[in-house]
């Protein structure tokens, strides 16, 4: 059996039935959404996955800087003045 990672779930016909209860039910957390008792899919309301994405963004620019960090072990040290 697959693990539900969501403390709430329904069944897709509960979310075809009310959707917009499910998501307030869940006060912002993830709803597993099940098929025969297995999660088919994940919903989140749009305030929480705007929050995911802006973390990912954030991690992801942090990842560019630490690449750029190890750069600049390479960089050829330049004297504005000798330009």
């Amino acid at each position: 059996m697959k693990t539900v990672l969501a403390n709430c779930s329904a069944s897709i016909s509960e979310l075809k039935k009310n959707p917009s209860a499910l998501i307030e039910e869940s006060e912002g957390e993830p709803i597993a959404i099940l098929n025969h008792n297995r999660p088919t899919a994940y919903l989140v309301p749009a305030e929480t996955y705007e929050a995911i994405m802006e973390r990912l963004e954030d991690y992801q620019l942090g990842m560019l800087v630490n690449e750029r960090q190890n750069e600049k072990i390479e960089a050829v040290e330049v004297d504005i003045d000798e330009l």
